[in-house]
């Protein structure tokens, strides 16, 4: 699949097969992805957490609140990705620049992961409402979640959503 077909066809995943485990190798695949995400400095300052079964669950239920991420329960992984300090490289230039290159580099890895998720066949969603400190004590982390990720196989009868987005005369300049 090439990447323009993904970015086409990757959408946040509602619904997933919780009959349906994530293949090994899939997984892999897509951590391989995240692996060679470029970031500030090749600094790669994040971590990512793994969890499956029960802590999971528990992480999917530290994702819900006023009504959101309901569905989260459903998907057999859920990977944490927490903010890591930065290479010394790219702490001076987001001093110098004053640029939060560590929030810009976890975007990027989250977008390597879900389009390789996609690639793979895989569902996922992007979380960014959550309890912190519930997360960090269920992954033993002492810096701060910054996403979580659902990742798995969506659920049958899962339709491709139509993708509501800015017009190219609204997002693209030339001078």
């Amino acid at each position: 699949m090439d990447f323009l077909t993904i970015a086409k066809t990757r959408q946040s995943c509602r619904s997933y097969d919780e009959n349906r485990p994530v293949e090994e190798e899939k997984l892999q695949a897509v951590l391989e992805a995240v692996r060679l995400a470029p970031s500030a400095c090749n600094g790669q300052p994040y971590r990512l957490t793994v969890c499956r079964g029960e802590t999971a669950k528990a992480v999917a239920a530290a994702t819900t609140g006023v009504g959101l991420n309901k569905f989260a329960k459903q998907a057999p992984i859920l990977i944490v990705i927490s903010e890591e300090s930065y290479v010394k490289s790219a702490a001076l230039g987001a001093k110098l620049k004053g640029n939060d290159y560590r929030s810009l580099d976890i975007g990027i890895a989250a977008a390597y992961l879900t389009a390789e998720a996609a690639a793979q066949g895989l569902g996922s969603c992007i979380l960014g409402w959550f309890d912190d400190e519930k997360i960090r004590k269920l992954c033993d982390l002492k810096s701060p979640v910054r996403l979580v990720i659902t990742l798995g196989y969506a659920a049958e009868g899962e339709k491709l959503r139509e993708k509501k987005r800015k017009t190219v005369e609204q997002l693209f300049f030339e001078k």
